[in-house]
């Protein structure tokens, strides 16, 4: 009887102490004319949640991710809301958790080779900020990739039990994004559906057309999935293959050739995984990029390739699809004014390159300005459109190799896992396929792109490859039972 008395009156303290802190926060915005205040007593109620029911705020992460706005506080200071202090407070509680309970790690995640790969990944992302050229800059850069291996990496993997925790948080993926996407689909319906118009529809959910469409060709091999193996009982196979065709003509208006691109990719991998060839696959593609690379490097090629007077900005996709072809479009024609930057950088600083997230501050006079066209004032501050040459550039070719081993080995881990995983488990198979595929899409955006370091990009990136590792425990556990099983 006490017990309850106390507990209680624990939370009519409680309950006390958010009344005044509404009160106070209500009275600080009106007096200071800012709405900043406001959001205190949800902060408390989230730090609530994170004290006694953490797992809660990380399925709602993933809730939000499709749905995060970017919030600039200042020119140098901006960030997701709300997804990003979610993943930050998430980091820090799972590191408070396993520090003050270390009976609860799993040292199997510790001793896997893709944890090795990605702790690898970090140490040399922070040798190459203490000696970055902009070391505040790169400094943010570390931390975030800190928090973001820590939350969707490390913590997927302690929070995810089993796969129906993992088919829930692929609806909280799918249903948000669906929406988000019917937004900008209505408001490019009335904006004629218009090539250059796309980017003020995506508006507040995503950065541009292009962040859209990444998006959503990341997440198309989930609602494959789902489309297969959903409850029938809530109809949930039928929903999946709604949302599935309208994301594939939600892709098709998004104008993003590098989201077509990467869906054929998808499609094509698919193929290559069921036969075993995803090794020969990748070592056959980076074979022809080095010989395009050799070619244009050779007797300064590439110079033929300088922008001219038909390089355009065209005000239609048609045009920029043809142009594209012809090397006359001005988006194709920025990407090799950055690209030679790019390479000429290197050959400054191979070996510890300039500093993570330094490439938008030191490029321009690396550029050749024969290749300068009237987009490379780069108003917006883009990057290298190039997520692997940018690692080069920043954090020099052992960070270079780095990234690169990881890119390629957790493809072939998805590959070795899906066919160690018995036939009969038809479910699991594809859910392994449908992550290894959105792995794929990821990094084929990341040849013309480098969005890994954005929250709906990122995020995906090192979940997938933490729910690999978290199905190829399912895996080992199912056989240890089975090998019980055959014992008795």
């Amino acid at each position: 009887m006490r017990s309850q008395l106390i507990v209680h009156k624990d939370r009519q303290n409680i309950f006390v102490g958010y009344a005044i802190l509404v009160i106070v926060s209500v009275f600080a915005s009106i007096a200071l004319e800012t709405i900043t205040f406001v959001a205190l007593p949800l902060a408390f109620l989230v730090a609530l949640q994170a004290i006694f029911d953490y797992e809660k705020l990380f399925f709602l992460l993933f809730a939000c991710i499709p749905l995060s706005i970017e919030f600039s506080f200042s020119s140098s200071l901006a960030t997701d809301l709300p997804t990003e202090p979610l993943i930050i407070g998430l980091a820090a509680v799972y590191l408070i958790h396993i520090i003050s309970k270390p009976k609860d790690i799993d040292f199997a995640i510790i001793k896997h080779p893709i944890t090795t790969i990605l702790l690898l990944h970090l140490v040399w992302i922070l040798i190459t900020t203490l000696t970055s050229s902009s070391f505040g800059i790169s400094l943010k850069f570390f931390l975030a990739k800190g928090w973001y291996i820590i939350t969707f990496y490390f913590l997927t993997y302690h929070i995810v039990s089993s796969e129906k925790k993992i088919d829930l948080i692929l609806w909280l993926i799918v249903i948000p994004l669906f929406f988000g996407s019917v937004k900008v689909f209505i408001h490019h319906f009335t904006l004629d559906f218009g090539f250059k118009e796309i980017n003020a529809a995506t508006h507040p959910f995503f950065r541009n057309h292009v962040n859209y469409a990444a998006i959503l060709a990341i997440v198309t091999p989930f609602v494959w999935y789902l489309q297969k193996w959903a409850p029938r009982q809530i109809r949930g196979r039928s929903v999946a293959r709604i949302i599935g065709l309208y994301f594939i003509i939600a892709i098709g208006f998004a104008y993003t050739r590098a989201a077509y691109i990467a869906l054929l990719l998808a499609f094509a991998a698919y193929w290559v995984i069921r036969f075993r060839l995803i090794f020969w696959a990748m070592l056959v593609s980076s074979l022809l990029v080095l010989s395009v690379v050799t070619y244009l490097v050779t007797a300064n090629k590439f110079m033929e390739y300088a922008p001219t007077e038909k390089t355009v900005s065209h005000t239609s996709f048609d045009g920029i699809m043809s142009s594209t072809t012809k090397l006359e479009d001005v988006s194709t024609m920025e990407r090799y004014y950055r690209w030679i930057a790019g390479t000429r950088m290197i050959a400054q600083k191979p070996f510890v390159g300039f500093g993570p997230s330094t490439f938008r501050e030191y490029y321009k006079p690396y550029a050749l300005a024969r290749f300068t066209t009237y987009v490379s004032d780069n108003p917006e501050g883009s990057g290298i459109h190039n997520y692997y040459l940018m690692t080069f550039v920043e954090q020099g070719l052992p960070g270079f190799i780095i990234f690169l081993l990881l890119a390629f080995f957790v493809l072939i881990y998805g590959q070795k896992i899906y066919h160690l995983t018995p036939i009969e488990n038809k479910k699991r198979r594809d859910l392994i396929m449908a992550i290894t595929l959105s792995l794929v899409v990821i990094d084929a955006f990341q040849i013309i792109n480098d969005l890994v370091e954005t929250d709906k990009v990122g995020a995906f990136f090192f979940f997938n490859i933490g729910v690999l590792v978290v199905l190829s425990k399912f895996n080992e556990q199912d056989q240890k039972q089975q090998e019980v099983v055959d014992v008795d």
